[in-house]
């Protein structure tokens, strides 16, 4: 089954309207192997993106701005995320200190309410009477008198 191949081409028609055929020197293309020269490098990332740079139009600046973007951005958000676990865990101490202290102000002044109920019981141990009647003295209209001697008492 070794058939020519037919090409048509605009311009080669003959002037009876067939085209003709063309005798090829083989029927079918030879199969080579090919080797990549470069080696295993095109596996590599780092030479993929080097090529890449190389065969387009963005320049090697952008794409080395880019990444010290995204590593720059990377890094302040685990620094923010490391100090807000830090200032919650301080926050969380600062809580249980509050409660703590708390606690034991609750308890002083349970013991001083305890200590000022029983005060009349001790002072009447003690043979202390308490007077009936209190008096109480208002200073705040009081005026000191003028010494017209301009000497003192």
């Amino acid at each position: 089954m070794a058939a020519t191949a037919r090409s048509i081409r605009s311009g080669s028609t003959p002037v009876s309207g067939r085209p003709q055929a063309k005798p090829q020197a083989s029927s079918r293309p030879q199969l080579r192997v090919i080797t990549n020269p470069h080696g295993s490098e095109d596996r590599n990332i780092f030479n993929r993106l080097m090529e890449w740079t190389r065969t387009r139009t963005a320049p090697m600046v952008h794409v080395v701005a880019a990444v010290i973007f995204l590593a720059a951005t990377l890094i302040g958000a685990l620094m923010l995320r490391t100090e807000m676990v830090q200032n919650s865990f301080e926050e969380a101490q600062v809580k249980q200190h509050i409660s703590v202290l708390t606690q034991d102000i609750e308890d002083d002044q349970a013991k001083l309410d305890q200590l000022v109920a029983s005060l009349p019981d001790k002072a009447s141990e003690m043979g202390m009477v308490s007077k009936g009647g209190a008096v109480t003295i208002d200073l705040q209209g009081y005026q000191q008198p003028k010494d017209t001697e301009g000497g003192t008492q």
